[in-house]
């Protein structure tokens, strides 16, 4: 991304950012009061610090944030909550992996238990399962939700500047930030599908990860399988539609991917081993200073 363009509030507590009015901004900025999140799948307040659900790119075009199109266009989602708009991936999983669009949802299911017998120490985020067919075994199915993270400073340093910025027109971020999806991916959700796929594949059970269209891209290449029924992780891949007021998003279907756990490593990893030889290469110039 070049100088021009930066990362800023794609959503603020629901509501597109270019949307909202300069006092609602200034509001927002001020972090007074609580706000009500519209994602949420119970309803409820937001409890997310600050209240951005997603980040956007922007261009610099003399001090206004206009959004970039192209292929840097598009949400990333910082809230997980933001995935529950509607619904709408619950159904989607349902369907495409229990046959049922109306799958009932387990929340924080214990799954590893410590040597004590008692305490859970690890957890799946979400069961989804499909109590239609009416029999006495359990038709279900793995969920984890997994939004990026952000580097760079802290978001209060832009609320400062929101609320002291004087123009109508949204103002182009103040400082540098960026998707973290070095964090987000090879650092939390890759220990996470290792730790619990391997059990789920031996009990014949799949791991469905929701993630948005931006983060799947990031990721390196994986080797897909043609069936369900071949892998062990299914990706559904989210997107994002702006509606006629410009004022908030919609999520949207994107596509599903389907891979096994030892190629979903590899795309997480990012990367390809160095030869031995390289290794070696750098063994020597290492201990040479």
């Amino acid at each position: 991304m070049t100088s021009s363009r930066r990362f800023g509030i794609g959503e603020w507590y629901g509501r597109s950012f270019v949307g909202l009015t300069s006092e609602e901004r200034r509001e927002y900025a001020a972090q007074s009061g609580s706000h009500s999140c519209p994602f949420r799948m119970n309803g409820g307040r937001c409890t997310k610090k600050g209240g951005v659900c997603s980040f956007r790119a922007y261009e610099d075009a003399d001090g206004i944030a206009v959004p970039v199109s192209g292929d840097e266009a598009g949400l990333r989602v910082l809230c997980p909550r933001r995935f529950e708009e509607d619904m709408t991936i619950f159904r989607w999983v349902g369907e495409t992996v229990l046959g049922t669009s109306a799958p009932q949802i387990a929340p924080e299911v214990g799954f590893l238990r410590a040597e004590d017998g008692n305490t859970n120490v690890g957890r799946i985020d979400m069961v989804l399962v499909n109590q239609e067919n009416g029999g006495s075994a359990l038709d279900w199915c793995a969920l984890e939700i997994q939004a990026v993270y952000f580097s760079g400073r802290s978001m209060n340093e832009e609320f400062q500047s929101i609320r002291n910025y004087e123009g109508e027109r949204p103002p182009f971020p103040g400082q540098v930030r960026r998707p973290d999806y070095r964090s987000s991916g090879p650092k939390r959700l890759m220990p996470q599908l290792q730790i619990k796929v391997p059990t789920l594949r031996r009990w014949g059970k799949k791991m469905a990860v929701v993630v948005d269209k931006q983060f799947f891209e990031s990721l390196g290449h994986m080797e897909e399988v043609d069936d369900l029924s071949s892998g062990d992780i299914a990706w559904f891949t989210v997107d994002f539609e702006e509606d006629d007021s410009g004022n908030r998003f919609r999520l949207v279907r994107g596509d599903v991917h389907v891979t096994t756990l030892e190629r979903a490593t590899e795309g997480l990893t990012g990367g390809s081993p160095v030869t031995l030889t390289e290794f070696e290469e750098s063994i020597r110039s290492r201990l040479a200073t």
